[in-house]
């Protein structure tokens, strides 16, 4: 009897685990793809909090800009994607993802606290595929300390800019900085291409050899070469941070989405209140610096998770988050979280947001398929002007040539005179 009784325990035990055992669900699991990036960084903290609210398990990967470009179109081609929401750049991968089909239609969507260019970037056939989350224009960094003691004011004009270079630089100082390694600095030239009242590409056919883009690729060049840092030809934006941050730079025209990085007290040597931020400055025929959406977000159209990811999209560009962004200086897209700036965010920049939002043009590089071959040949003509201080006498053939060659490009990939600019 006993071991009848024991062995009845067994079992109804036994039956118990099993039956708890199967009530029990896996949590649903996505897989999130992150840029180096300080918005990347916000979400990577505050991602427990989603995983709390929504009982989704987000395993995520952060890459730099590059490298997250490279890995999503690599899965998407071989058709190996796990991949469920990622980070990504409209202007450097937004044309060639949408031809291919590698994001999903974000139809459902509520875009309405965005400035409709910022949605009309990732539209096609008038179907959303990425929500903008953080924006950036062209800005003058500059030291007020070094102004101040030079006697000098903030520059309005690109004649005032050169002028305050030139007495800005010394043997221990640069006057001025930009990007000049080659393909990086095709999106901050690209400014004083459209204030020379020149573009890089007008009705689907590449012009940056016209006499205006040759003009603004001179004085580029007479600016670097002349006051720009040592080794300036290698230098993107995290080389020249360090510059600026190290009291060896006295203007830098970049990003504004730098602004919170440069001021941290544990990277910079200058006291937050010598660094000053102020609109680029006008050129002779416009006042137009680059307002683009850097970053934005998207669904992988081959997500198992769509439902998942759609509840991880929602959050993760909500209007909460927006002003969280703002809080550390990040250049949010939303229109609620520029509303409620002030007081959260420095006011010189949220001014320079302002002129750029009434003045700005919608690209800093050539929007096409082949952004990155278009960037490596435009910038292959930004380094002889550089390296010859703008005289080079092969600059105007240079940039025929290369013009050619995006046009080619343009061609191959179905462009040419068939683009929406």
């Amino acid at each position: 009897m006993k071991r009848f009784l024991l062995a009845l325990l067994i079992v109804l035990l036994s039956f118990s685990l099993f039956a708890q055992g199967a009530t029990e669900t896996k949590p649903e699991e996505i897989r999130v793809m992150l840029a180096n990036h300080p918005y990347g960084d916000l979400l990577k903290e505050k991602i427990p909090e989603f995983e709390a609210e929504y009982g989704i398990k987000v395993n995520y990967e952060q890459l730099q800009e590059s490298q997250l470009s490279q890995a999503l179109a690599t899965e998407f081609a071989t058709a190996s994607s796990t991949v469920d929401v990622f980070m990504t750049r409209p202007l450097q991968e937004g044309l060639m993802f949408i031809k291919n089909n590698w994001y999903s239609s974000l139809a459902d969507y509520d875009f309405a606290d965005y400035p409709q260019s910022t949605v009309d970037i990732g539209t096609k056939n008038g179907v959303p595929y990425i929500v903008p989350l953080v924006t950036e224009w062209q800005v003058l960094y500059y030291r007020k300390d070094l102004f101040k003691a030079a006697g000098i004011s903030v520059p309005k004009t690109f004649d005032e800019l050169k002028a305050a270079a030139a007495k800005l630089t010394t043997k221990d100082v640069a006057g001025f900085g930009s990007r000049g390694k080659g393909a990086a600095a095709v999106t901050q030239m690209s400014s004083y291409v459209y204030n020379f009242g020149g573009r890089y590409i007008q009705n689907g056919e590449a012009v940056f050899d016209s006499p205006e883009a040759i003009k603004a690729i001179r004085f580029y060049g007479e600016m670097l070469g002349n006051y720009g840092p040592q080794g300036v030809t290698s230098m993107s934006w995290e080389n020249l941070m360090p510059v600026f941050q190290a009291g060896k730079l006295a203007m830098w025209t970049d990003a504004s989405v730098f602004y919170g990085q440069i001021i941290d007290p544990e990277k910079t040597a200058i006291p937050k209140e010598n660094i000053g931020i102020a609109d680029l400055p006008a050129g002779p025929v416009d006042d137009s610096p680059f307002l683009v959406v850097s970053w934005g977000m998207a669904i992988a159209n081959t997500s198992t998770h769509k439902d998942a990811a759609m509840k991880f999209i929602t959050w993760a560009t909500s209007q909460e988050l927006a002003l969280e962004g703002i809080k550390n200086n990040i250049t949010m897209a939303s229109n609620s979280a520029w509303k409620g700036a002030s007081g959260l965010m420095n006011e010189e920049l949220i001014a320079t947001q302002a002129h750029a939002a009434a003045n700005g043009y919608p690209y800093d590089r050539p929007f096409v398929t082949s952004v990155g071959a278009a960037r490596d040949l435009i910038g292959e003509v930004i380094i002889e002007s550089i390296n010859t201080k703008g005289t080079s006498t092969k600059l105007e053939a240079l940039a025929k040539e290369k013009v050619a060659a995006v046009n080619e490009l343009l061609k191959t990939d179905g462009e040419y005179h068939n683009l929406p600019y």
